[in-house]
């Protein structure tokens, strides 16, 4: 077994259990390998922060995001630290999420193909 750092992984099981309802409706849309067979893994740590949905195959990060994160300095690091981890970063709005779920999914379909 990998060494975990349990602090971590003890506040991504607390976010997994308090989702928000952008990230539950994203959430049922792509798991169980919902598209085009690429799983999704939700509230997973990746260094020191905790990353909405991953799919570790592609390496892509989705974030689902209030407006508490509109020009975040805090997002700007977060993303720099995931690129430079050979991450990339989707961002969506929760609004995005909860009124064009289909058009969230349709970009998400294109960079994993990408």
């Amino acid at each position: 077994m990998r060494g975990r750092k349990e602090m971590p992984t003890r506040l991504a099981r607390r976010l997994r259990a308090n989702q928000t309802d952008a990230e539950t409706v994203l959430w049922n849309r792509i798991r169980n390998r919902q598209i085009d067979g690429h799983k999704f893994a939700r509230q997973v740590p990746i260094g020191m922060f905790i990353c909405d949905f991953v799919c570790r195959e592609k390496l892509i990060v989705i974030e689902v995001d209030g407006g508490q994160h509109a020009e975040s300095a805090a997002d700007v690091v977060r993303d720099r630290y995931l690129v430079s981890e050979g991450y990339r970063v989707l961002r969506f709005w929760n609004n995005d999420v909860l009124g064009n779920i289909e058009g969230v999914l349709m970009t998400i379909q294109t960079e994993l193909r990408g």
